[in-house]
């Protein structure tokens, strides 16, 4: 069956896409950044060689505007262009999907009562273009098939950190009851702590930040109780990008150990965080709705 063997923690600033798409990844004051990613380059593409990526980002206005704002949407196309956000399309490959797993979780999600949003047709923006970026530096393709799963975090209100962390844990069932056998990785991107307006422009928290680090390592679930105004305050009003790492965190199951681990500051004005983990104990909560008597239900998935 397939199975999820790491969760990768990124966030998805977009001048380091512009960085590397302009050749400055060693210039003084991007090297840092990117050289924090080199252990985990290393590490895809020798030892964890993923089929599938299930990559939970937010969209920027890309594919969403205020007409139409998908609290949970699941990308479950056969590939995804790269977004033109007003500069042209980013000089990177074409993401390509897994239609299979892809609608197979967003069923399964349904069933445990998510209400996901299935997308055939939409492009994809820095959000997820920056993190594969960074884990897999410039080819002419992708190695690996991209499921993207975005998130409401632009407009209020966002999803709770609960309801991510209770996501992830759904993903992981659904995933576990796919036939094929596939390696399957999770990324959670955004954040760390930043705000890109108003008097606070430019906050920091590398306290914070780090704390929130330390807590997606080991069987505590504290994380999935911060509420909103928490990392309104904190961590700026674009710090709530980390609840989509809480989706990333529930999806490894009951404990995790870190295999590498990355903070940079400052990157744009911005917190740079990057966290490797994998799972000690994958065990999730069985489903409250797919037990006991929603037999029918579980026949379905199967």
């Amino acid at each position: 069956m397939a199975r999820i063997t790491a969760g990768i923690g990124c966030s998805h600033i977009p001048v380091l896409g512009f960085a590397h798409d302009t050749g400055k990844e060693q210039d003084e004051y991007f090297k840092p950044a990117f050289d924090g990613f080199n252990w985990t380059r290393k590490w895809m593409k020798e030892e964890a060689k993923p089929d599938v990526i299930i990559l939970v980002y937010n969209d920027h206005a890309s594919a969403f505007d205020m007409s139409i704002i998908p609290t949970f949407a699941i990308g479950t196309a056969e590939k995804f262009e790269p977004a033109d956000e007003g500069f042209g399309p980013r000089p990177v490959p074409t993401v390509e999907g897994h239609p299979d797993l892809a609608w197979h979780v967003a069923q399964s999600l349904i069933l445990d009562e998510f209400d996901m949003t299935m997308i055939g047709d939409m492009d994809v923006d820095h959000g997820l273009t920056v993190p594969l970026t960074m884990m897999y530096g410039d080819v002419e393709k992708w190695p690996v098939k991209v499921i993207p799963l975005a998130v409401n975090v632009v407009t209020y209100p966002p999803p709770s950190g609960n309801r991510c962390w209770a996501l992830g844990e759904a993903i992981a069932r659904a995933v576990n009851s796919f036939p094929d056998d596939l390696n399957v990785q999770i990324w959670g991107t955004g954040g760390l702590s930043h705000q890109l307006q108003g008097p606070r422009a430019g906050l920091i928290n590398k306290e914070w930040d780090n704390a929130f680090l330390d807590k997606l390592i080991g069987d505590t679930q504290e994380l999935r109780n911060v509420p909103h105004i928490e990392y309104l305050r904190e961590t700026g009003s674009e710090g709530i990008e980390m609840v989509m790492w809480l989706i990333m965190r529930g999806a490894l199951g009951k404990s995790t150990k870190a295999l590498h681990r990355h903070y940079h500051i400052p990157m744009s004005n911005t917190a740079l965080g990057h966290i490797v983990l994998e799972p000690e104990d994958s065990s999730v909560p069985p489903s409250p709705t797919l037990e006991g008597n929603n037999d029918a239900a579980q026949a379905m998935i199967d």
